[in-house]
């Protein structure tokens, strides 16, 4: 399942692709105008379909103006057949473009590409609910909101998240991310522990929980 974004001004064509893109199980948010969107919230979604001709701001300027924010696919829904017009858009940040009007089958093949390509090629990332992992560059992000974990407590959330679900002793953990050679002791994991909770409920957000008598797991 992906969570998609669809804007487009014509309500009609959202309900279509809503209800295409709901067979396939996918999460589908629609808008008939960008000036509705929270752009802090754009970094959610998995593939962005764009209307090209709308009246407030049309989809060039508007992939213009968030391609620096997202990395997702961004595809163009757009009634304009000219290469020119085509052109422009690639140019603008766009992945791919759609002519209007599209078959179902021609939407879901370019949408199920795009986020078959998608989870090939982006391992950098890891998502559950509104926590982000960005792997690459070892941060964590609640609703785009860093939060502002040390390097071992870095590590703790993300051998627990990249495992969610599954219960670590303490002394697990401190062998998985310190080292078996590193000095110290294990209780030091608990400490650890409780400072990442509370960094996360700064954000409303509780994700580790303990298991009594076995150790902590990432709910």
């Amino acid at each position: 399942m992906a969570r998609i974004l669809a804007i487009d001004d014509e309500q009609d064509m959202l309900i279509l692709i809503k209800n295409i893109l709901k067979k396939m199980n996918h999460q589908v948010d629609c808008y008939i105008s960008p000036i509705a969107i929270n752009t802090h919230q754009l970094r959610r979604y998995d593939l962005i379909l764009l209307d090209v001709m709308m009246p407030e701001i049309d989809g060039v300027s508007y992939c213009k103006n968030i391609r620096n924010q997202v990395d997702c696919p961004i595809i163009f829904l757009t009634a304009k057949t000219l290469e020119s017009d085509i052109v422009e858009g690639l140019v603008s940040g766009a992945d791919d473009y759609i002519t209007k009007p599209f078959g179902i089958q021609e939407l879901l093949a370019r949408v199920e590409a795009h986020l078959r390509r998608e989870k090939r090629e982006k391992h950098e990332g890891l998502h559950l609910g509104n926590i982000r992992f960005d792997l690459s560059s070892r941060e964590v992000f609640v609703n785009e909101e860093k939060v502002a974990l040390t390097k071992s407590e870095y590590e703790i959330s993300e051998l627990l998240a990249k495992r969610k679900g599954q219960v670590f002793s303490r002394e697990q953990i401190y062998e998985m991310v310190f080292g078996y050679d590193r000095m110290g002791d294990a209780s030091a994991i608990s400490e650890h522990v409780k400072n990442i909770r509370a960094k996360f409920q700064l954000h409303n957000e509780q994700p580790i929980a303990t298991v009594w008598g076995i150790g902590y797991k990432w709910e």
